[in-house]
């Protein structure tokens, strides 16, 4: 019995690789200038790409896949990819993101209000989660394990393209202003945090004070 011999091509798997590249960059491409991003379909992502409709389908099994894997391409295309090992990373995040999130404003303001854009982050989020709870771990060691959550919910939130455009919208700020003021907003955090203060309990109430 003859078994059929493999073979990879080295030329075939650059080919592979080029074309699942074409494949994402059409989709970023046609995501900056649609005004509605959810309704990009595979057919206009195969004709922006410059491929057959069913070449999308050899390198992703369904359009969901297809969304699973941009983001992360998305953001390492930007350098924006975040993978925090300590809290001063976490600190220093915002200032080199921001700036970077500006540079690429359309398509982020899809990722943040559309569907699949909501998708996109959503794949990410378990992964972000353990990265960030094993950077802040040296800082919130010591506190309850609730106001360790506090902590780094607020990390997520000042360190996101959310914060991003808030600061830009209701700020006035541009990406680099914007940065400068969340990496500020974490350092005080985790200033107070690691010199033994910790985020105050609102579930307390504020003892009265009585003015002579």
């Amino acid at each position: 019995m003859t078994v059929p011999r493999t073979y990879n091509s080295p030329l075939r798997e650059e080919k592979a690789r080029e074309t699942r590249e074409a494949i994402l960059a059409a989709l970023l491409t046609l995501m900056r200038s649609s005004a509605m991003p959810d309704d990009i379909s595979m057919e206009a992502i195969a004709l922006e790409a410059g491929v057959q409709r069913r070449t999308i389908f050899r390198h992703f099994a369904n359009k969901d896949d297809l969304l699973s894997a941009f983001w992360p391409w998305f953001n390492a295309r930007m350098g924006a990819s975040i993978k925090p090992e300590t809290p001063q990373d976490i600190v220093n995040g915002p200032p080199q993101a921001f700036p970077l999130f500006d540079a690429h404003e359309a398509a982020m303001r899809a990722a943040l209000h559309s569907r699949t854009g909501r998708q996109m982050r959503l794949a990410t989020v378990p992964a972000r989660r353990k990265n960030f709870s094993a950077a802040l771990a040296p800082v919130v060691a010591a506190l309850p394990a609730e106001q360790a959550r506090k902590v780094e919910a607020l990390a997520h939130l000042l360190y996101s393209a959310s914060a991003w455009e808030v600061l830009k919208d209701y700020g006035g700020l541009d990406g680099a202003q914007a940065g400068e003021t969340a990496s500020w907003a974490l350092d005080l955090i985790l200033s107070a945090v690691g010199s033994g203060g910790a985020p105050a309990d609102a579930s307390q109430p504020k003892e009265r004070r009585d003015d002579a």
